[in-house]
């Protein structure tokens, strides 16, 4: 059995950003039903750019 760990939650900073109303509503309909919000998806996507970004230098 894997042992329990109260999670750490990094720190945050709230951002305004803009995004344009399609990819908007093409997040939302690609996490409908889902156990995950807008800002996850978006965090997400992020670190996967970044990710991909380092590989390709």
């Amino acid at each position: 059995m894997k042992e329990f760990k109260i999670p750490n939650i990094p720190p945050t900073t709230n951002k305004c950003i803009r995004f344009p109303n399609d990819v908007i509503e093409e997040v939302e309909k690609a996490i409908k039903g889902k156990d995950c919000t807008f800002t996850a998806f978006v965090v997400e996507a992020t670190r996967v750019a970044l990710e991909n970004i380092k590989v390709t230098k």
